[in-house]
């Protein structure tokens, strides 16, 4: 093997152990907080699923339950109507953090603590509800009037 396809091999599998471990840190930090966790979950174990056997086996029942919850979360207008809403709330909270509004007089905590983050912040928590919103958008699209991932016409188990 020519040393040059080492390389390339070696930078193959070293930029797949970190796009894959970046996203599955990223996802597990997402499951908590504002961000599209599961999915990025789901991407992370897609990728380490590329040189990793247990993350073959992991990956069919997550991506399962990711379908699901999407499913879910657009089953009804309401529901549809309250995570735009969420997500557009977020963005608005990220506007805020990269304008930097002056700490209000109610505030009573040490200034510092006021939007803390600076505009890092705001633009994650720009992307984060773009990528919602996108999320959304999909989700209506695949599942919405259609029967649930696992599911047939009539309602039964595929």
């Amino acid at each position: 093997m020519a040393a040059k396809e080492r390389v390339a091999g070696w930078v193959r599998r070293t930029g797949i152990e970190v796009l894959g471990w970046t996203l599955v840190v990223l996802g597990i930090a997402g499951l908590v907080l504002p961000g599209p966790g599961l999915l990025m979950l789901v991407g992370g174990l897609a990728v380490l699923s590329q040189q990793y056997d247990w993350a073959k086996r992991h990956l069919a029942p997550i991506k399962a339950r990711a379908f699901q919850a999407a499913a879910v979360g657009v089953k009804t207008i309401p529901r549809i109507l309250l995570s735009c809403l969420g997500a557009l709330i977020i963005m608005g909270f990220g506007v805020l953090w990269i304008v930097q509004v002056p700490v209000p007089d109610w505030w009573f905590l040490d200034d510092d603590w006021w939007l803390f983050g600076g505009s890092g912040t705001g633009i994650s928590l720009i992307i984060s509800s773009v990528i919602a919103l996108s999320l959304i958008v999909y989700s209506v699209h695949r599942f919405r009037g259609k029967p649930g991932p696992g599911k047939t016409a009539v309602g039964g188990d595929a």
